[in-house]
């Protein structure tokens, strides 16, 4: 393998968020080996600072695919502002919503959000910015709006579900597979060369199309469906564990 690609939540990292000394010393042998390091996340740029810090990914597919940072040059797949200004016209009616949104000037919600240092707008459906919006966010405590939610998409957007509640609405053009082949192309790699690693439905599409789609054992039943094989849980640290026993 060429390159070696994986989601960050659940699968590389810890459930507390962390990265393990025997996952960088693994991943750090990779690199001496020349192997590429690659990361395909639903976090925005700013979240995986210190991740890139321990890491030194070469390329990185954020927010689902919605920026995608190369070496030399960035891509940017927002919502489009008509299409935006529907969709929040439709879920802000929803009561209680939990609503926020990714932006290319933070992130702005109607309820505080601090672990995502979120500022509080209390002016939806209006736009808080007039910024790139990359993707609008919704939950519920105790309930699903996925029906409702799905009613409000335009043609041009879709809806993914994580950790089976928090929905995450972007453009088609965003999706993880999408930013992986972004990220392949500038580096020169084919897919087939490229190992996957994942946990959750937005895994699903790169698990099935590179090389080798390795999904953790804590992953939801369609990613172990659809890989290759399944290694040891994130807390196992099953990635590095995979890697060391298979690539190395």
């Amino acid at each position: 393998m060429k390159a070696i690609i994986t989601d960050l939540d659940r699968t590389l990292l810890r459930t507390d968020k962390s990265l393990s000394e025997y996952t960088c010393a693994v991943l750090k042998r990779c690199r001496e080996k020349g192997i590429l390091l690659m990361a395909a996340t639903a976090r925005p740029e700013r979240a995986i600072a210190e991740y890139q810090r321990l890491i030194g990914f070469d390329a990185v597919t954020t927010l689902n695919g919605a920026r995608i940072v190369l070496p030399g040059r960035v891509v940017e797949n927002g919502i489009a502002p008509r299409s935006a200004e529907a969709i929040l016209q439709k879920v802000i009616t929803i009561p209680d919503v939990i609503l926020s949104l990714e932006t290319g000037e933070g992130h702005f919600a109607n309820v505080p959000i601090p672990e995502w240092n979120a500022a509080v707008f209390a002016g939806f459906p209006a736009m808080p910015t007039e910024s790139i919006l990359y993707k609008i966010l919704l939950s519920k405590e105790e309930s699903t709006i996925q029906p409702e939610v799905e009613r409000a998409l335009t043609p041009d957007t879709y809806m993914t579900v994580a950790e089976g509640k928090l929905i995450q609405i972007m453009s088609v053009a965003a999706t993880k597979w999408n930013g992986i082949r972004a990220m392949l192309d500038a580096v020169g790699v084919d897919q087939k060369d490229t190992v996957y690693f994942g946990d959750d439905n937005d895994d699903i599409e790169p698990i099935k199309n590179c090389g080798m789609g390795v999904a953790v054992s804590n992953a939801i039943d369609k990613v172990a469906d659809a890989a290759d094989f399944v290694t040891d849980s994130n807390d196992q640290d099953g990635v590095a564990r995979y890697i060391e026993r298979n690539l190395l």
